[in-house]
C-alpha cells in the first residue's frame, strides 16, 4: 500500500481564512413547514395502520426537510482573493466595484432590472442584496447578484480584497 498524496507532503499549503462567509439557511417557518409534511405523510398513511402511519411521517419528513436543508445550504464566501457563491467562483480581480442594495432595489434587481445573462444566487427570504459588475471581457456574465442577510459586510470584503491585489 502506497501512501497517500497527502500523508507524503511533509508541510500542507495553509489555507487561508474567509474574509466573508454567510450561509443563507431557510427561515424557521419553513422547517415548520417541513414538519407539517411529515404529519401530512403520516395521515396519508394512516388508514394502513400504525406502521404504515409512522413510516409516512417519517419518510415524508425527511424528504420536506432534506429539500428546505439543501435549499438553505448556500453559501457565500470571500476567500483566498475569489468570491465563492454557491457553486460558483470568481477572482476579485475580476470583479468591479460592489453595489449594496436595499430592500426595494433589490427587488427590481430580481425583476424588471435582471439580466438574463446574470449570475444570480437569491433567496426571496432575504430581502437585500449585493450587485457586483463583471468586469473580465471574456466572462458574458454582465453581473452578480447575491442575496445577503449583511450586504455591507460583503461589499466591505470585496472592495479589501480588491485594494489588496491593486496594491
Amino acid at each position: 500500500m502506497q501512501p497517500s498524496a497527502a500523508a507524503s507532503d511533509p508541510a500542507p499549503a495553509p489555507v487561508s481564512a474567509p474574509q466573508y462567509d454567510e450561509r443563507l439557511t431557510a427561515p424557521r417557518s419553513w422547517w415548520l413547514m417541513a414538519a407539517l409534511v411529515g404529519v401530512s405523510g403520516a395521515l396519508i398513511m394512516l388508514p394502513l395502520g400504525t406502521l404504515p402511519m409512522l413510516g409516512g411521517l417519517i419518510l415524508a419528513g425527511a424528504l420536506a426537510a432534506m429539500a428546505v436543508s439543501s435549499y438553505g445550504s448556500a453559501r457565500i464566501r470571500v476567500v483566498a482573493g475569489s468570491l465563492v457563491a454557491g457553486d460558483a467562483r470568481i477572482p476579485v480581480s475580476a470583479l468591479g466595484e460592489p453595489e449594496v442594495l436595499d430592500a426595494e432595489e433589490a427587488r427590481a434587481w430580481r425583476t424588471h432590472k435582471a439580466d438574463t445573462r446574470a449570475f444570480m444566487l437569491l433567496r426571496g427570504y432575504v430581502p437585500e442584496a449585493v450587485r457586483v459588475e463583471v468586469v473580465d471581457p471574456a466572462d458574458p456574465t454582465p453581473y452578480l447578484y447575491l442575496s445577503s442577510r449583511d450586504p455591507k459586510a460583503l461589499a466591505a470584503a470585496l472592495t479589501a480584497v480588491r485594494g489588496r491585489e491593486q496594491a
